[in-house]
């Protein structure tokens, strides 16, 4: 009988649902904390994300118009 291997996308998946359910049950026995914290964490991490969505925009737009500069040239 012969073995199958598996493809590079079915280990991918299976290491990624490793992960998750090793994150699952990280999750579940964490301390609980206070609400307040909690909520200080996600606008801080809320924070994060919308100044780096804007310092990317903002690059991308300096690129392209330095691009655009160069090709009027």
């Amino acid at each position: 009988m012969r073995l199958r291997k598996k493809s590079r996308m079915e280990r991918m998946l299976q290491t990624l649902g490793d992960a998750l359910d090793a994150a699952t049950d990280a999750k579940l026995s964490a301390p609980d904390v206070s609400s307040s914290k909690t909520r200080r964490a996600g606008l801080i991490a809320a924070a994060s994300a919308v100044g780096l969505t804007a310092g990317s925009a903002g690059i991308s737009s300096l690129r392209r118009r330095s691009g655009s500069a160069r090709g009027a040239s």
